[in-house]
């Protein structure tokens, strides 16, 4: 039996589902951690807030904040949902998620990894846990690292990165395998921007600890 990581974007969170259960049949072990960013932009807007974006994670003030809490426990529940009984839904904060805190950012969190009993237990129990990314503190944490930093501590074999582009363009097309190096190079020379950035860093950092990381059709390779 091995331990997945299933990272999985707002845009394609509650479809994702079928994923997990498909991998969980298969008989892995299936972590869920997802992220909001669409909703919480949407409701960021709504309400007028600023709304700002460096490297690719959030610039959160406390009104922001609790707009990220809101919109994660909205996907959350639709997730869980989606997946049905063997479902468990954890927030990050409560399950005692650490990072260190972002200061430029406010009140963001650069994740360590970690491998709370709550997510073990739901494991050993056959359960598949679902869970948010937010940091005690609280403090707001990108998904993708989140995800990074889990795969890491829970000696996970893989983590799939599920989202809305086929993988990783390099130039003008999908490349089936990219090495950490080289994604260093590309992401320091600025040949990537906007989500995919965040999602190729933590890639990078799980496949140097040894794990396994594809974003869709493309492996990351430490």
């Amino acid at each position: 039996m091995s331990r997945i990581v299933l990272k999985v974007g707002g845009r394609v969170a509650a479809g994702a589902a079928a994923d997990a259960l498909a991998l969980a049949r298969a008989g892995h072990e299936v972590v869920v951690v997802h992220g909001a960013g669409p909703q919480i932009s949407a409701e960021v807007e709504r309400r007028g807030l600023p709304l700002e974006f460096v490297d690719g994670r959030r610039v959160t003030t406390p009104e922001i904040l609790d707009v990220v809490r809101e919109s994660f426990v909205e996907v959350n529940a639709a997730v869980c949902a989606a997946i049905g009984s063997a479902a468990v839904g954890l927030m990050g904060d409560e399950i005692g998620l650490p990072a260190t805190q972002v200061a430029r950012l406010g009140l963001v969190g650069d994740p360590a990894p970690s491998a709370p009993p709550a997510v073990l237990e739901a494991l050993a129990a056959g359960r598949i846990p679902v869970i948010a990314p937010l940091a005690t503190g609280p403090l707001n944490v990108n998904a993708d690292e989140a995800a990074a930093a889990l795969a890491v501590g829970l000696r996970a074999e893989r983590i799939l990165f599920v989202t809305d582009v086929p993988g990783v363009l390099v130039g003008d097309r999908v490349v089936e395998a990219i090495e950490a190096d080289d994604a260093d190079r590309l992401l320091g020379a600025g040949a990537f921007e906007g989500g995919i950035v965040p999602k190729l860093v933590a890639a990078v950092r799980a496949a140097r600890r040894g794990v396994r990381a594809e974003i869709g059709a493309t492996e990351v390779v430490g």
